[in-house]
């Protein structure tokens, strides 16, 4: 059935599509693409019958490239929710879903920060440098669509908090940026493992409150403290 809704990858052309069992299908010509960006306009176009969704994935992750659907369709509910948008009704839900979502995501930040905190146990003597370091690690880790570990909720505070701090400690402080690592299954995983236990072992010593001249923390250079 050619006009069933599917998944599709990339194709050699802009119209054409390989589907998961590895065949190529065509993009029927009265169909057009729906860029992505508007979540509720591609459910809608989504709901309203037959569609295609494109996907590409990059590494781990799956990025969407729109959805293609009847062109017809797709001018309709356009024009259907740009008269609902217009209402006076539809901006002040509007206006009161953000500040939810920025009140949201104000408490997340806050309670990932006391995370990292919690994690980092820094000796008393440290604990100033430990919420410096905090308060970047939030920063880069927290925002929303930010694609770090601390966005996910498959795992636990604690531990998007450690694996944020680890992150972090490998670009600020180690050479992981610069480095060639060879294109061998494992490596870089072997690699990342590496430079994460002697972040560790650097922690153990701000832990134990480890005498540290200001010309040796690194700490305090990738801050710029």
């Amino acid at each position: 059935m050619p006009l069933q809704t599917r998944i599709v990858s990339p194709g050699p052309n802009r119209r054409t599509f390989k589907t998961a069992d590895g065949k190529f299908v065509q993009a029927p010509a009265d169909w057009a693409l729906l860029k992505p960006g508007d979540a509720g306009l591609t459910r809608r176009v989504k709901l309203a019958g037959p569609s295609w969704t494109v996907q590409e994935k990059r590494g781990r992750r799956v990025f969407s490239l729109g959805v293609w659907a009847p062109a017809a369709s797709i001018a309709a509910i356009v024009a259907e929710l740009r008269e609902e948008r217009s209402t006076d009704a539809y901006l002040k839900r509007r206006t009161a879903d953000a500040a939810r979502r920025q009140r949201k995501q104000t408490e997340y930040v806050e309670d990932f920060r006391g995370a990292v905190v919690k994690f980092l146990r820094f000796a008393p003597i440290y604990s100033q440098l430990a919420e410096r370091l905090a308060d970047a690690v939030a920063a880069h880790a927290t925002p929303v669509g930010s694609g770090t570990v601390a966005r996910t909720q498959r795992i636990p505070i604690e531990q998007r908090a450690k694996a944020a701090v680890i992150a972090w400690l490998r670009h600020q402080t180690t050479e992981y940026d610069e480095m060639k690592i060879a294109r061998v299954k494992g490596k870089r995983r072997e690699v990342r493992r590496n430079l994460a236990g002697k972040s560790q072992q650097m922690l153990e010593a701000y832990r134990a409150g480890k005498a540290i001249a200001a010309e040796d923390c690194v700490l305090r250079k990738a801050l710029a403290i």
